[in-house]
């Protein structure tokens, strides 16, 4: 048996991703054909186009941004496939690294998209990372959690297994019982609870052999928070495993923040921002309030304060 390797999982030293990233995430799928086009149900045809058609918005706001001077070898992008497959594909041409999800989307537990097809999808795209977002809190549903990480494991152990990288969004939203220990306040919960909690889930998914490369930390708003965080993704020989920080749409004096509060931490190396780039930009386009070009140029110098946000404060 190698003596790097056992049945607990992958090479621990061959963990992780080392170059700085900076992502810009519109994977979102129900809440974007909801929220920025009011679009139900499942989409039709047509609909689709349109929703296919926005995401394009943003990702010429994101080629803009290179162009304009972003460093090429530190950005990329988080695209699903069911309105994003053209990007992708574009994205893997012009040599851009990107993520793409493999979970079911607006669900409290986690679960495959495409099924036990999943592994096709993936080898058809070919991203750089596979990318999931969970949501599991310690003290929650105990076999929700279980259930969640067996399917985990059997995706890390899959992309562990075929050389791929694994990016894990984790959310730790407040159980009943947590939030009244903060008299209901959900800011201090973000302050005072979750990172104990999210160091805690971290060292839960790690002993159930869910290996992730980034792991993707909602916004901490103290410094010694993230370096506790940092710590325990890189513990038991784990060495590179890194860090981004992680938008969670919010507005951006909350996200220049968070993103100070991360920069400079060992193994955090970049941020992974969505709505807060482009929300409001393409917003506009699709009012009628600004050019497609409009909209894009704004995405790319939004883009790019983040960029410089966070390499300035490393």
């Amino acid at each position: 048996m190698d003596a790097e390797r056992d049945a607990a999982g992958p090479d621990r030293s061959a963990l992780g991703y080392e170059k700085n990233l900076y992502i810009l995430a519109f994977d979102h799928r129900g809440s974007f054909q909801k929220k920025m086009l009011g679009i139900t149900g499942t989409p039709n045809a047509e609909e689709s186009r349109r929703i296919s058609d926005a995401k394009k918005v943003i990702f010429e706001g994101f080629q803009q941004a290179v162009a304009d001077g972003a460093p090429k070898e530190n950005v990329g992008l988080l695209v699903d496939e069911q309105f994003g497959a053209d990007i992708a594909r574009q994205a893997r041409r012009e040599g851009y690294v990107f993520a793409m999800p493999v979970e079911k989307s607006g669900q409290d537990e986690f679960d495959f998209e495409y099924g036990d097809e999943f592994g096709k999808h993936i080898e058809e795209f070919d991203p750089k990372f596979t990318k999931v977002l969970v949501r599991y809190n310690p003290d929650g549903d105990r076999e929700m959690n279980a259930t969640q990480i067996v399917r985990l494991q059997h995706l890390s152990t899959w992309l562990h297994d075929r050389g791929r990288k694994f990016l894990f969004e984790l959310l730790v939203p407040a159980e009943p019982d947590q939030l009244k220990q903060v008299g209901g306040d959900e800011d201090r919960y973000d302050k005072e609870v979750r990172p104990g909690l999210m160091v805690q889930t971290i060292m839960d998914l790690q002993a159930g052999g869910v290996e992730p490369d980034i792991w993707k930390i909602e916004g901490i708003d103290k410094r010694e928070d993230c370096r506790r965080i940092a710590e325990t993704v890189r513990r038991e020989g784990r060495d590179k495993v890194a860090c981004v920080v992680l938008g969670r749409g919010a507005n951006e004096d909350a996200v220049i923040h968070w993103l100070k509060q991360g920069a400079g931490v060992p193994r955090y190396i970049g941020f992974a921002i969505g709505r807060t780039i482009w929300w409001d930009a393409l917003k506009a386009y699709l009012a009628g309030d600004t050019e497609r070009s409009g909209a894009a140029k704004t995405i790319s110098e939004n883009y790019r304060r983040m960029i410089d946000v966070y390499s300035s404060a490393s």
